[in-house]
């Protein structure tokens, strides 16, 4: 069990993988991050990036990174970033403890304030 107050699943980590070595960008990594909008109050965002800030907090499994601001990780403490291959399609998701609800996006999230 890691001591990061987030986490990366196996699945999550295979996909980064994937695709940084299909962009052929060996420092790139997957950024998550929480912002204000959607249609529950908050949303997730996904991109890859290679910059690393001095307000991240970066998270390392099977050899693929993701980095979260310290800001976003305020919302998103205890969660897990997974990947999910479905028949409609494959995507990022988070598993957040502090989402009281979310819509059927799934990128979309309230918290209890």
């Amino acid at each position: 069990m890691s001591d990061s107050p987030i986490s990366l699943s196996e699945s999550a980590a295979r996909r980064i993988r994937a695709l940084v070595e299909r962009e052929g960008a060996e420092s790139a990594f997957l950024r998550v991050s929480v912002s204000g909008g959607g249609c529950s109050g908050f949303q997730y965002g996904f991109s890859l990036d290679d910059t690393i800030t001095d307000d991240d907090m970066v998270v390392t499994r099977d050899g693929a990174r993701m980095a979260v601001d310290t800001v976003s990780l305020m919302y998103l403490a205890g969660a897990e970033v997974d990947f999910v291959e479905e028949v409609l399609g494959s995507y990022f998701t988070v598993k957040n403890p502090n989402a009281v609800a979310s819509c059927g996006c799934g990128t979309s999230f309230a918290v209890a304030m």
